[in-house]
């Protein structure tokens, strides 16, 4: 799963929210797909944690403001 792409694992998640909404599974069903969601909102939160630090910084050099790529180390992107 965390190697999925952002969009499916938040589109799976959604779909189980909906279900879940329409209260319609067993106690045990649930249960099975809230573990699901659970792990779901983990990759979503990783993948945007990594995104996030792709987008470029905003340093300060003297009174200007200039973009530099932040550097993301190997292994960092592959947890």
């Amino acid at each position: 799963m965390a190697k999925d792409k952002f969009e499916e694992a938040l589109g799976r998640l959604e779909e189980i929210v909906r279900r879940m909404e329409a209260g319609d599974m067993s106690l045990e069903e649930s249960l099975k797909a809230f573990e699901e969601g659970i792990k779901l909102a983990r990759v979503c939160s990783r993948k945007l944690d990594e995104a996030e630090r792709r987008v470029e910084m905003l340093i300060k050099q003297g009174e200007d403001l200039v973009t530099k790529p932040f550097k993301v180390e190997e292994h960092e992107s592959e947890s």
